[in-house]
């Protein structure tokens, strides 16, 4: 159970965070991925997607042993997702937000696209270090 929960903890700080800081206005980059759910945005600091797969990791090296095959497997998956977004995703948001912009100015009567942010590096980093403080929090706490 701890698999799922710590990660989830490490989420749900991660994007709360996100969304305090959106609303007293220190975090403009963010964008709504759902517009029925004020919770879930895409992009901004500090990145929950971070937060999630270090905390997985970190659960399962703690867990399952720092050596074991699992724990491999979880560390290469949160490095490809942690290098997903800052390269792929970032770079695909600012090309969406360049295409939202020749829409509006070329074809007004077009609707623009929902365009998912990705991260940059410090929104990156901030997200890892919130996922490795939960999961220790929660692993020293419940010890």
């Amino acid at each position: 159970m701890q698999y799922l929960l710590i990660p989830g903890i490490a989420w749900f700080v991660a994007q709360s965070s996100k969304h305090l800081a959106r609303l007293f206005g220190r975090n403009r980059r963010v964008t709504q991925s759902n517009p029925r759910s004020p919770v879930l945005f895409s992009g901004g600091m500090p990145s929950a997607h971070s937060a999630t797969v270090v905390s997985l990791a970190l659960t399962i090296g703690y867990y399952q042993g720092w050596g074991s095959p699992l724990f491999g497997l979880a560390a290469w998956f949160a490095a490809i997702v942690l290098y997903d977004a800052v390269m792929v995703r970032f770079s695909s948001g600012q090309q969406g937000d360049l295409l939202n912009r020749v829409v509006r100015k070329d074809y007004p009567k077009l609707s623009t696209i929902r365009v998912a942010h990705g991260h940059t590096l410090p929104e990156m980093l901030a997200g890892a270090a919130v996922g490795a403080a939960v999961t220790f929090v929660v692993i020293f706490a419940t010890r």
